[in-house]
């Protein structure tokens, strides 16, 4: 039985590539289709995350003359992960399977077929993971699998390069539907909504026009959104830190009743200076932490909206 799908392709800033990344989707869907994998009804919903150049000029073009195309535009730069988002709520319930994919197609088209396989065959989450990061640069390799690792250590359900590259049945986006944090992380929140989930690994491509969003800066941000969003190590690190830090005091301690005692008392800035510093700077990196989690808090207790949409076409 074909199943009725949409392909959500959230864009920000992509008139360099978003011409050729409609043709290839338009291309896979309507080969879908006449493999029977895909129902007639099924589209690809593009959702314009406050873009500043010609990036809705052109998705609406694509409405216009695509009936396969559906355009979300959001009244203002909210962020990937709530276009992401957008795109799955405006469309829940009204298709059996929603495929996630960037706008710059890096992430290979191909690979959304086995996935759609996976969920006919009953899997109810289908993760594209990469096999390979050799086209990617040693401090780039570096980084994204210690970001990894270091949120598998922290009890964080992700997915191991897994990115927002995945298949969601409608049971599942319904599901998603019921978690309200303001501070997104959905490669996160996927994985502890539970059901049968499968993995199709792939070989990810170079980028064909255009330039990545998501600069140091930007992917430093969203590895500490994710990590202050699903673990509480880091304050249990503090901890610990506190108690090392007591225990060093204690050896201080003594080191300086052994030298009143002995009479080899050290007059001077240094022994006085250096544990201040030290101190002060331990307290201010946890009393700067704790404030980090205060701020999730107060965002969260806000509870304004994640996206806005502007407007709609179809």
């Amino acid at each position: 039985m074909p199943t009725s799908l949409v392909i959500i392709v959230p864009c920000y800033n992509e008139e360099a590539i978003l011409e050729m990344s409609k043709n290839q989707l338009v291309d896979f869907l309507n080969r879908m289709k006449a493999e029977g994998l895909a129902t007639e009804n099924s589209k690809i919903c593009f959702v314009d995350d406050g873009s500043k150049d010609q990036t809705w000029a052109l998705i609406d073009g694509f409405v216009k003359n695509n009936p396969e195309c559906v355009g979300l535009k959001l009244s203002k730069n909210f962020g990937h992960q709530s276009a992401i988002l957008a795109g799955m709520m405006e469309c829940m319930n009204q298709f059996e399977a929603y495929i996630t994919i960037d706008a710059d197609l890096q992430d290979d088209v191909e690979v959304m077929r086995e996935m759609l396989i996976r969920h006919q065959n009953g899997a109810k989450v289908v993760y594209g993971v990469r096999n390979d990061r050799s086209n990617d640069t040693f401090f780039k390799r570096f980084t994204a699998e210690t970001f990894y690792k270091l949120m598998l250590k922290m009890g964080v359900p992700i997915v191991y390069n897994h990115a927002d590259f995945r298949l969601m049945d409608n049971i599942v986006v319904e599901n998603f539907s019921n978690f309200k944090e303001v501070n997104l992380f959905i490669r996160g929140i996927i994985p502890t909504i539970g059901f049968k989930s499968e993995e199709v690994y792939y070989q990810r491509l170079e980028r064909q026009a255009g330039e990545t969003k998501y600069p140091l800066t930007k992917m430093l941000a969203f590895a500490w959104k994710g990590i202050t969003s699903f673990s509480t190590s880091p304050m249990r690190m503090v901890l610990w830190f506190g108690a090392f830090n007591f225990l060093l005091a204690l050896l201080i301690t003594v080191y300086v009743l052994y030298s009143w005692a002995v009479g080899k008392v050290v007059i001077g800035w240094a022994s006085t200076l250096l544990p201040m510093a030290y101190f002060s700077g331990s307290n201010m990196i946890a009393i700067g932490l704790i404030g980090e989690y205060l701020g999730r808090v107060y965002e969260e207790i806000k509870g304004r909206p994640r996206y806005i949409i502007e407007k709609r076409v179809e």
